[in-house]
């Protein structure tokens, strides 16, 4: 058998291997000294900050805008390195950029004319897919989404709970059935339906400017704890879509919700299974209604959680904000929504 012919020897004569050893102890060091230096680039990291996060708010979210002035997120919540700004003249040195569906008009001319490299928008609403207009002229805009799907990249429910060792059970005295506070009621909502139907069975007090009775903020909880039941009904009905009539109207009061909104599985993330009671647990509303008002020995069981937690409300602008510079970390980079839309009507 032919011996195979051996490789050409190049005119400048095989390397030794002393040569190449270095050679790839060489590029090795250089390797590493670059992941050194500059981890983010090779692992896909976000780039560690040696100053605070600048978190530029274009328009705040609510009428009043409060007092954002030194360092605010820190001093009221415990974050630290993390700066809120109003002021637009310090867009180029702003890292995250906040814009609230409320407040972005229709067309762009609002919006800043330039994005400096390595700046994120955040796109921010607490409101449904029902309620959220003009979403199609946002696409291949924004970078984050900021809203009360446990999906989001930055998610800031209405409220949680949160454990409390020295927590004890207490129910507020009970002078009525079952109350509501209802702002804006439109009779083709379901929860519209679904009161007009529940009212034949039961008398419901309906407090709000609905009903030409409405509440002072410190008036609201000391009237719907009177009741031993709730109507925690949303406007509409979304995953996740979760407010502050079950968390501040009901559970902060000391009442029980009758809540009116995603699955009942849905609602079970959030709070205990035992802790509300749901319209879909009833074949009908003639059922529910009896049993509202045959409820007597079982309805301290509702209360449990009281022993294991707090309601936490989320009702500080700032405090939602100042969670960004928690997340940043772990946030997706080179991200953007190229069909919004689509994204929040799923």
């Amino acid at each position: 058998m032919p011996r195979a012919s051996p490789l050409p020897r190049p005119p400048w004569g095989w390397p030794g291997l002393k040569v190449v050893v270095t050679t790839g102890v060489f590029v090795t060091t250089l390797w590493n000294l670059r992941c050194f230096l500059n981890p983010s680039k090779v692992s896909g990291e976000a780039p560690k900050h040696t100053e605070p996060l600048v978190v530029l708010v274009w328009e705040w979210p609510s009428k009043q805008v409060p007092n954002v002035s030194g360092d605010v997120c820190r001093e009221l919540y415990g974050i630290t390195d993390c700066w809120l700004t109003t002021e637009r003249r310090l867009l180029g040195r702003a890292d995250v950029v906040v814009f609230p569906h409320t407040r972005l008009q229709p067309g762009r001319d609002r919006l800043p004319k330039e994005k400096p490299p390595g700046q994120n928008w955040v796109w921010v609403s607490l409101e449904s897919p029902s309620n959220t207009k003009a979403l199609a002229g946002w696409n291949q805009t924004f970078n984050w989404v900021m809203t009360y799907r446990r999906d989001s990249d930055i998610f800031i429910p209405y409220g949680k709970l949160v454990p409390n060792r020295s927590a004890t059970m207490n129910i507020p005295m009970k002078t009525n059935l079952v109350s509501w506070v209802i702002s804006n009621y439109h009779r083709t909502q379901k929860r519209a339906e679904v009161y007009k139907n529940l009212s034949r069975y039961l008398h419901v007090n309906i407090y709000g400017k609905a009903n030409k009775k409405p509440l002072c903020k410190d008036c609201l909880l000391p009237t719907t704890s009177k009741s031993k039941f709730y109507l925690a009904f949303e406007n509409s009905i979304h995953q996740d879509y979760i407010t502050e009539k079950l968390w501040r109207n009901s559970l902060m009061a000391g009442t029980v919700p009758v809540v009116l909104g995603p699955p009942r599985a849905n609602y079970e993330q959030f709070v205990p299974a035992d802790s509300f009671i749901h319209v879909d647990d009833f074949g009908s509303l003639a059922e529910l209604a009896t049993f509202l008002k045959t409820m007597n020995s079982r309805y301290r069981q509702f209360f449990a959680w009281q022993k294991r937690y707090s309601v936490k409300l989320y009702a500080d602008w700032r405090e939602r904000i100042c969670t960004i510079c928690t997340a940043y970390p772990s946030l997706p980079r080179g991200r953007v929504y190229a069909d919004l839309e689509s994204w929040f009507n799923t």
